[in-house]
C-alpha cells in the first residue's frame, strides 16, 4: 500500500487535531494560567511541548508502522499485515516514548511519571488502534469496490457470450489461411490433398470444443497447435522450421482454449512469410513462481512500431483482450536475438 499526498495529509491532520484537543484540556484543567510547568493557551511554546511535541511523535510513530507494517508488507495477505502491525504498535511505542522523554529531559521540562505514565502509552496506543483500524478498513473497501466493478463489468458484458464471440471471430481469418493452403496442395497429389482436410477436419473439431468450454489442457491446446503448424508446413516447406520447449510435467495444467494459435499464425504472417529463406517458429512454455509462462517466438522480420501490431489483425488484438478480461494481464512484444520478435505472457 502506497501512501497518497492526500492521505498523508489525512493522517498528519489526524494528529495534529488531537494535538490541539489535548492543548485544550491540559489548558482548561490548569486554568488558563501557568502552573507546574504548564503555559498559558497563548503561549506557542507551552502548545508545542505539551500538545505539539508528544503528536508529532505519534504521528511519526504511525509512519514507522505503516513502513514496516503495510507498504513493505503490501503483496502479503492482510491478515500478516494486521499481524504485524499490532505488534509494532506498543513496540514503537515504546522507542518513541523514550525518545521524547529524552527531549523534554534536555529542556528540562516535566513529563509524566509512575503510574500517570500509563497515558502516555493509553493515548498513543488507541490513537493508533484507531488510524490504522481505519486504514485496514478503507483499503478493504477499495480492494472491494474494484472487485464489484469488475464483477460488475464482467455481467453487464456477457463475458462468456462475449468471450465465445471473440473465439469466433477467428474463424474466417484462420480458415482463410489454410484453405489456401489445401488449394495449393490439392493440384499435385489427391492423397496429400485428403490428409491436409482430414488435419483441418481435425481442427474444426476442436475449434468446436473451443466454443463450448472455459478451459482445456495444454496437452489438447499444443496438439492442436502442432497441426495448425503442420498445415503451414505443408505451404511453407523447408522454410518453416518449428521448436517446441513445453515442460511435459505442464501438460495436465488447464488455460482457455486458443490463446497460442492466433500468436503462432501471426508470426508466421508478418514474421515469416516474407522471408525468402523462411525461419523458426519457437514456442516454449514454463513454471516460474506458480505461474505459467507462456513464449512464441520468430526469427522473421520483426517489428519497429509493437504497439502498432494490435491494429493490424484480430488475432493478436483478440487474445489480449482474452487476457485481460479473464487473468487481468497482457502481451508482452519484445526484439527476438538476433532478430524477428518475442510474444509473451503469464497466466
Amino acid at each position: 500500500m502506497k501512501l497518497s499526498k492526500k492521505e498523508f495529509l489525512l493522517i498528519f491532520g489526524f494528529y495534529f487535531f488531537f494535538s490541539i484537543l489535548y492543548r485544550i484540556v491540559l489548558w482548561y484543567n490548569g486554568g488558563g494560567v501557568e502552573e507546574d510547568g504548564f503555559w498559558g493557551w497563548t503561549d506557542l511554546k507551552g502548545y508545542w511541548f505539551m500538545g505539539g511535541l508528544p503528536y508529532l511523535f505519534y504521528f511519526v510513530a504511525s509512519m514507522i508502522i505503516w513502513f514496516f507494517g503495510m507498504f513493505l508488507l503490501r503483496d502479503k495477505p492482510k491478515v500478516l499485515q494486521m499481524v504485524v502491525v499490532f505488534l509494532l504498535i506498543p513496540i514503537v511505542i515504546y522507542y518513541t516514548r523514550e525518545v521524547r522523554y529524552l527531549v523534554l529531559d534536555h529542556y528540562g521540562i516535566g513529563h509524566l511519571r509512575g503510574l500517570g505514565a500509563i497515558w502516555d502509552w493509553y493515548i498513543p496506543f488507541l490513537l493508533l488502534l484507531i488510524q490504522f483500524g481505519f486504514m485496514f478498513s478503507y483499503n478493504y473497501h477499495i480492494e472491494n469496490q474494484k472487485k464489484l466493478k469488475l464483477e460488475g463489468e464482467l455481467r453487464t458484458a456477457a463475458l462468456k457470450s462475449e468471450l465465445s464471440a471473440l473465439k469466433a471471430q477467428l474463424n474466417p481469418h484462420f480458415l482463410y489461411n489454410v484453405f489456401n493452403t489445401i488449394n495449393a496442395a490439392i493440384p499435385s497429389k489427391n492423397e496429400r490433398a485428403r490428409n491436409m482436410i482430414a488435419e483441418l477436419s481435425d481442427l474444426f473439431r476442436y475449434q468446436l470444443k473451443a466454443s463450448q468450454v472455459e478451459k482445456v489442457s495444454i496437452a489438447e491446446e499444443m496438439e492442436f497447435v502442432q497441426k495448425y503448424l503442420q498445415l503451414e508446413k505443408e505451404r511453407f516447406q523447408e522454410r518453416l522450421h518449428i521448436k517446441l520447449n513445453v515442460d511435459e510435467n505442464l501438460l495436465d495444467e488447464k488455460i482457455p482454449p486458443m490463446l497460442i494459435q492466433p500468436l503462432v499464425e501471426n508470426s508466421i504472417k508478418h514474421g515469416l512469410a516474407s522471408l525468402i529463406d523462411g525461419g523458426e517458429i519457437s514456442i516454449s512454455i514454463l513454471k516460474k513462481d506458480d505461474k505459467l509462462f507462456f513464449e512464441i517466438a520468430d526469427t522473421g522480420v520483426g517489428i519497429k512500431n509493437k504497439m502498432g501490431i494490435f491494429e493490424k489483425g484480430i488475432g493478436l488484438k483478440n487474445t489480449q483482450l482474452r487476457l485481460e478480461k479473464i487473468y487481468q494481464t497482457t502481451l508482452n512484444l519484445t526484439d527476438n536475438s538476433p532478430n524477428g520478435l518475442k510474444v509473451s505472457f503469464e497466466l
